[in-house]
């Protein structure tokens, strides 16, 4: 089934002692590119991004998770006990020595770097599983919501794809008349400069003129390119897609600005940028596909 590679989850989650609101946005990405804010989850971190490995494989996924420990024991207080002496000391020099006291309150103590720090302890396995369950469940809410936007694309594909089926047909009639305005082209320009050819010698030239000119490989190659999209436009299709269908959307892109330069019909011209019109858009679609 074809995922989008934009979505977004956000749920809080809670058990006993701890309460994690996790917030999950999927955008647009060559790659699996995961970046973690908020409270930092040591080796947890890792543990999730296992997940979302296993889960995606292209996107950049933004994780923001708050996590609320209920129980203060889950925290330490830590003193940087040799630097708050050094400190204390160098304030009663310079009060000895300015012949007055200094006063230093207990609040500046949360203002100077290094002095003090507040540390979690590590989490117990039965947090490190509550973390990881609500990720993963978090995940597979993101995951739906790529999915329904991904459905939503292939829709709009599969009638670009159909639209362009039908131009096709068109320019594989028009193509047929190449030769014949080879052919009526040449006699004009043969009659401006009033220059008389044998019927023979005409026939080769414009054998040899419409063997130049000739659509057929192109329209072959861009009718393959056609089939093979729509079958990766299956819902049964289980892997990732979106690479293949941006290479396919490539060529055809080449396909048609070949037969574009070959053509000697402005009917055909014609048609052939509104075919580069809607492959564009295509490509502008399936950069959204992982």
């Amino acid at each position: 089934m074809i995922q989008s590679m934009t979505g977004f989850a956000e749920r809080k989650f809670d058990s006993e002692g701890l309460s994690a609101q996790i917030s999950i946005k999927s955008l647009n990405s060559r790659f699996l590119d995961m970046h973690f804010r908020g409270t930092p989850l040591g080796e947890v971190e890792e543990n999730l991004r296992a997940l979302c490995q296993k889960k995606f494989q292209r996107g950049r996924i933004e994780v923001y998770v708050e996590l609320t420990f209920q129980d203060q024991q889950k925290w330490d207080l830590y003193f940087n006990r040799e630097l708050l002496k050094k400190i204390l000391f160098s304030l009663e020099e310079l009060s000895s020595e300015m012949g007055r006291q200094i006063h230093f309150s207990v609040d500046k103590l949360f203002t100077i770097p290094q002095v003090m720090e507040i540390r979690r302890k590590s989490f117990t396995p039965e947090e490190i599983d509550f973390l990881e369950k609500s990720f993963e469940e978090n995940l597979e809410r993101l995951s739906r919501a790529r999915q329904r936007e991904g459905e939503e694309i292939r829709k709009k594909l599969k009638e670009h794809i159909s639209m362009l089926k039908k131009k096709m047909d068109h320019v594989q009639e028009l193509s047929s008349q190449q030769p014949d305005l080879i052919k009526k082209k040449l006699e004009e320009r043969l009659n401006k400069l009033k220059t008389e050819v044998s019927e023979e010698r005409l026939a080769e030239e414009v054998a040899v003129l419409a063997q130049k000119f000739d659509l057929t490989e192109e329209i072959a190659r861009l009718s393959g390119h056609l089939e093979h999209f729509q079958e990766l436009l299956s819902p049964d299709k289980k892997a990732a897609v979106g690479k293949k269908l941006d290479f396919l959307s490539q060529e055809m892109s080449r396909e048609i600005h070949t037969l574009s330069s070959k053509s000697q019909d402005l009917e055909l011209t014609k048609k052939g940028l509104d075919i580069k019109s809607e492959i564009e858009s295509i490509r502008q679609q399936v950069q959204n596909v992982e």
